[in-house]
């Protein structure tokens, strides 16, 4: 390689490489100063509403309320159901004693959440999916966290996957508790989250990704949003290839809407909030995958006389196999599900912008009955 094509490799790679290694990195070395807390239980347990929002969740809803009754909560407990437009989900929660609230049509998960916090009976709401499976006391670690001052949303923690997919949600996992100590994560998932009634504001008719958005409008108003890692939540792999890219491409292409309504958080002024927001999404989801995408077409350029563009043209070679192999349902190692994983993440960043640019926004997608 020229002495050019080799800072031209460089400096992409580098750009490639800031969403999941630089800013990780450096949010790390930022919290090592911080000392972590660990948040004691209250001395007396608020009553808490347990929202869950359910379409097509008929085979799966009575198993959630039991999940949420069970989960060893010390204090008042609501278990409120959306049913999204769905009458045999409302039916068999009804059944079971859950409090309903069918809605009369279709609305699309965040109004249906803006129906549900409006409706509930207590100032504490928690928020969970239906075919998620709460730990024994989830419900009380995000409580406990949520109570503390200047919190307005607690995010927990999801496991699901296995090998390469695993290893992402553990990764995750680290940047969010890094990011925590710093003060604020991004990183509040829908499937279990904690939210104050006093800090929410209705979610707008034309966001898809509610968890996202809520987490930046709290702090845009100034709340903080926690991470208690101990509050876990189970949820199975959506299993299929063309259902996990619908729904990874149409997360990732909603989340770039949601910061383009929220674009005055990526101004410095905005100071922390903006860093995690350049560092953990807006970088990671465009700049990156684009870096990487240049990187290859130098490496193919240099094949012929590099031997490390060699190598890092095989290293993608093996990675697509072992996507390929996987879809097929065949065992791999898990350097090579890693592996996987981190390339077809990378599809998914070109899905997602392809998705936003066309204004693909679903905000009432399709999905199986459960």
């Amino acid at each position: 390689m020229s002495l050019k094509r080799s800072a031209l490799a460089l400096a992409l790679g580098a750009s490639a490489a800031v969403g999941h290694v630089v800013y990780p990195l450096a949010v790390h070395a930022a919290a090592r100063r911080r000392e972590a807390v660990e948040v004691p239980a209250p001395p007396e347990w608020p009553a808490v509403t347990v929202l869950v929002p359910a379409y097509l969740e008929e085979g799966v809803i009575a198993a959630k309320v039991d999940n949420v009754r069970k989960n060893g909560y010390q204090g008042e407990l609501e278990v409120l159901v959306v049913a999204d437009g769905d009458p045999g989900t409302a039916a068999v929660a009804e059944s079971v004693g859950a409090r309903v609230l069918l809605l009369p049509e279709r609305r699309g998960k965040s109004q249906a959440l803006n129906a549900g916090v409006a409706a509930a009976a207590h100032d504490v709401v928690v928020i969970s999916d239906a075919n998620s499976e709460l730990e024994y006391d989830a419900i009380g670690y995000l409580v406990s966290a949520l109570l503390t001052p200047g919190t307005g949303a607690v995010a927990g923690e999801k496991l699901e996957g296995e090998g390469g997919e695993l290893a992402y949600w553990r990764f995750e996992s680290w940047v969010k508790r890094n990011e925590a100590r710093l003060g604020t994560t991004l990183g509040l998932d829908g499937g279990l989250c904690a939210v104050r009634r006093e800090a929410w504001v209705p979610i707008p008719a034309d966001i898809s990704n509610d968890d996202f958005w809520i987490a930046l409008d709290l702090m845009e108003r100034g709340w903080a949003v926690a991470y208690e890692p101990r509050a876990l939540m189970r949820e199975p792999s959506i299993g299929a290839f063309e259902l996990s890219w619908e729904r990874k491409t149409r997360v990732l292409g909603g989340g770039l809407w949601v910061m383009w309504r929220k674009r005055r958080l990526l101004h410095p002024r905005a100071g922390l909030v903006s860093a995690e927001l350049w560092g953990h999404k807006l970088w990671r989801s465009t700049a990156g995958p684009l870096s990487h995408l240049a990187l290859l077409g130098v490496a193919a350029s240099s094949a012929h006389r590099s031997r490390t563009a060699r190598v890092f043209l095989a290293g993608h070679a093996v990675a697509a196999g072992a996507l390929l192999a996987q879809e097929k349902g065949r065992t791999v190692p898990l350097p090579g599900r890693v592996a996987a994983q981190v390339l077809y993440l990378q599809l998914v960043a070109f899905g997602g912008m392809r998705r936003c640019l066309r204004g693909d926004r679903v905000l009432r997608w399709d999905k199986p009955a459960r």
